[in-house]
């Protein structure tokens, strides 16, 4: 026998023996600068398959609505499946072929790693991509299913010069290692699958769903408030739930999501999401079984009473989540007006972050919305809070936050008879309140928004609000918004006048008809440890007649403790 026809058949008795083997293949991804290693195992099967997953041991705490990612690959058919596999036993996966369509570039062979390799480019949106593939193992193997056409097993891959993925190590396996299942679970569309995964992250807490908010008298309250029950008070302009929420961790970015259809009632009104504290003896919840009668009053220069707007010893005013205002009309009165180059919302949308309030949104807590209205029919509201995971562990809640309630003149219970923010005519509104020891960072979250819906009424008009602490100016702040016209396909019921402009058109002081007032932050770092007070100072407009203005203003302190 000659030496050439020897190498020959033992040769081909590696082939053989190495395509009927199984394999474990490590490979380790870093990118420069960062300390960070990830690893992925890949499972080479006796029938040509890969299974393609993480090799990173699982967190020993993980969040809510984390999937184990699957790839397999099956050399056969040229497909592979991508399937999310969640400890629910839920399964969905899509498929897909290995012909990727890359237009590869061989650019030279050379020894990668202690392979033998081939090394090609291509490129993918825009990214520099450059692998490398070796033949000395006889079998395919790939980390990256977008590579999966290339021949060979993948040694190295690298993008933009600065990201790499390298074999770290291969191991021959005696345990059998599984085809492809024959049940993936539910097929869906791979966009479909994308959002299907991020939702699954979000932790989503139902307040209220197509929840009535009207005038109506005849509704009776309740003097108990049993958990998970939407409750009506003040008429039917406030509705209540009381929940038991879980504290969540402090990665978590907690959103209010809130949607809003007309449901009879034609105008702009003013709204407000609201947590009640309930740790002080006298607090909201009384004000709604009882009488508004039963809070702390502030009398102004004019002898006019506001009940429970701010801060007092034995009393903690409304935590405000979202400012918002219904446009006119959206959705019941889509039909009785039409425009020509447009057509009309269906309902009103706000989404606003108020992660910084998580103290509020914890334990057992009271929720709360109005909407300032005199029609039977009124509106109708959706809320869900929606947490956003910013790490995959679950961790302790946020222990060094630090928040207190100063002042929220927004009369919630105005059809039960709480005043209307005007005392900014005649006084300003001053709260005393303590810093404590430790705090590291201080802001004030201050909302304000005028109101005096006439030509020269304050809803018209700017007004610089001057914030002073300790009795000396220290932020000015011009509520105004001059985008009003921006929405006005959420608007049907608005008023049109002979210029061409519609009245929800107009600019405002910090609102618009249909669209959530954003706080503001001011920095309070650095006031030391003691007493202080804060007043707010605002020029309102004189009254006309019948008519007059008033300013809804909350505010509320967030600081960091040092642990």
């Amino acid at each position: 026998m000659s030496k050439r026809t020897f190498t020959l058949i033992v040769a081909a008795m590696l082939a053989a023996f190495t395509a009927d083997a199984q394999y474990r293949l490590l490979y380790e991804s870093f990118s420069d600068g960062n300390g960070d290693t990830s690893r992925t195992a890949v499972a080479v099967s006796r029938n040509n398959c890969l299974q393609i997953n993480s090799a990173d041991p699982a967190e020993e705490n993980p969040i809510p609505g984390i999937a184990q990612h699957i790839t397999y690959i099956d050399y056969n058919r040229d497909t592979a499946f991508y399937q999310l596999h969640y400890s629910t036993n839920e399964q969905y996966y899509y498929g897909f072929s290995i012909k990727s369509g890359n237009e590869y570039t061989l650019e030279k062979t050379e020894k990668v790693n202690g392979y033998n390799c081939k090394k090609y480019t291509t490129s993918l949106f825009s990214n520099k991509m450059e692998i490398w593939v070796t033949d000395d193992l006889k079998f395919r193997a790939t980390p990256i299913s977008s590579f999966a056409d290339l021949p060979g097993v993948l040694v190295q891959f690298t993008r933009n010069g600065n990201t790499t993925t390298r074999l770290a190590s291969v191991k021959r396996l005696k345990d059998e290692v599984p085809d492809i299942p024959a049940n993936l679970g539910q097929y869906t569309e791979r966009r479909t699958l994308n959002s299907l995964e991020k939702e699954k992250l979000v932790i989503t807490i139902p307040i209220f769903r197509d929840a009535q908010i009207c005038f109506n008298p005849k509704l009776e309250k309740s003097r108990t408030i049993p958990f998970d029950t939407v409750l009506p008070y003040s008429n039917g302009t406030i509705i209540l739930k009381r929940l038991n929420l879980k504290q969540l961790p402090d990665h978590y970015q907690i959103f209010a999501e809130l949607t809003e259809q007309s449901n009879g009632d034609a105008y702009d009104r003013t709204g407000s999401i609201f947590v009640i504290p309930t740790s002080q003896k006298t607090n909201f919840l009384n004000a709604l079984i009882d009488s508004v009668g039963v809070l702390p009053v502030f009398t102004d220069k004019n002898g006019e009473q506001y009940q429970g707007i701010k801060l007092e010893k034995n009393y903690t005013p409304l935590v405000e989540l979202v400012r918002f205002f219904t446009p006119f009309g959206v959705k019941h009165f889509n039909q009785y007006r039409s425009l020509n180059d447009k057509e009309w919302e269906d309902a009103a949308y706000y989404k606003q972050d108020v992660s910084d309030l998580r103290q509020y949104l914890q334990g057992d807590v009271y929720i709360g919305a109005f909407i300032g209205n005199y029609d039977a029919g009124g509106h109708k509201i959706s809320l869900d809070l929606k947490a956003y995971p910013e790490s995959y562990e679950w961790a302790s809640g946020d222990d060094s936050l630090w928040i207190l309630p100063l002042f929220n003149t927004c009369n919630v219970m105005e059809m039960s008879g709480q005043n209307y923010g005007k005392l900014f005519e005649t006084d300003s509104l001053t709260v005393t309140f303590t810093v404590p020891e430790r705090l590291t960072s201080l802001r004030l979250r201050y909302i304000s928004t005028g109101h005096g819906g006439w030509d020269t009424g304050d809803e018209f008009v700017p007004k610089e609000n001057v914030i002073l602490i300790d009795g000396q100016p220290r932020f000015r702040h011009t509520p105004w918004r001059s985008d009003c016209g921006t929405f006005r396909t959420f608007n049907p019921a608005s008023g049109n006048f002979w210029n061409g402009m519609s009245s929800s058109d107009y600019s405002r002081s910090g609102w618009c008809p249909g669209t959530a007032t954003q706080p503001v932050y001011f920095d309070l770092t650095g006031l030391t440890p003691d007493e202080h007070t804060i007043t707010i100072a605002i020029p309102q407009g004189q009254r006309e007649g019948t008519y007059f203005s008033a300013w809804n203003v909350s505010g509320v302190l967030i600081g960091t403790m040092r642990r």
